[in-house]
């Protein structure tokens, strides 16, 4: 727990970044404390629903939705390092907007949830300083992120202020990857037609690194990429603001 005197942010780790990517965690963390805050991360926090809602189980997506409002709703700030996750928990009061208890909780918490980039920029008004990394990078922008929560200036911004860093431009930047979560389970066709077209953009940079904001994304293109033989290397864009450049990529063993 931090001794900063800012404001108290609830850390939403994710499930995919508890179980494949802790680093990502502490990332968020790190950044988080050195902007100012008190970061806790609750121990009873679990998935944020997304899956259960996606297939339309709305009783146990509403159920899981309560625990999360329960857990994150004493903090001043509800903060994920995923725009996906992020996004669903500001769809809760759709999902809970028939319950006269839990429809108005849903709301306040919707309201203070972030994603990290964004937060950091538009909240805290955080900017690094410090930071060189001898690279260049593409940047693809997640879907939920981008569309339902307005993340795609930010994490230009911060990645700007990393000396020695070349942003490149990507073809298709903002087009889905085809993971989708359970979309790349029911469709297995479709969402390897669309990674093969992400993964041919993204190798055509000729980039050494790619970049997003949503681990589940960045897996499916690392995987791809990696199945390709391609040299890119995958990293969650926090990652690199808090100087983790150097250490593995996603895929790679530590």
């Amino acid at each position: 727990m931090s001794t900063a005197s800012g404001p108290r942010v609830g850390l939403f780790v994710t499930c995919l970044v508890d179980a494949m990517r802790p680093q990502i965690g502490f990332a968020a963390l790190q950044l988080l404390e050195e902007a100012g805050c008190r970061v806790e991360v609750p121990r009873q926090q679990t998935c944020c629903g997304q899956p259960a809602w996606n297939s339309g189980d709305a009783a146990d997506a509403a159920s899981i939705a309560r625990q999360v409002i329960a857990a994150f709703e004493p903090y001043d700030y509800l903060v994920a390092p995923s725009g996906s996750c992020a996004g669903t928990i500001t769809h809760y009061p759709e999902l809970l907007a028939r319950d006269p208890v839990w429809g108005p909780r849903a709301a306040a918490l919707a309201a203070k949830t972030h994603e990290v980039l964004s937060f950091l920029v538009d909240v805290l008004g955080y900017t690094p300083t410090g930071l060189r990394l001898d690279a260049s990078a593409t940047y693809h922008d997640s879907c939920s992120g981008l569309r339902e929560l307005g993340v795609h200036d930010q994490p230009r911004a911060l990645l700007a202020a990393v000396e020695g860093l070349e942003l490149r431009p990507l073809e298709g930047d903002n087009v889905c990857c085809g993971f989708g979560g359970t979309f790349c389970v029911k469709y297995p066709a479709i969402s390897n037609a669309i990674i093969t077209e992400k993964a041919e953009a993204i190798d055509a940079t000729g980039a050494d690194l790619l970049l997003a904001g949503d681990l589940g994304c960045l897996m499916n293109m690392a995987g791809k990429l990696h199945r390709r033989g391609s040299k890119v290397r995958c990293y969650h864009t926090i990652e690199i603001i808090a100087g983790g450049g150097a250490g593995p990529a996603i895929g790679e063993t530590p």
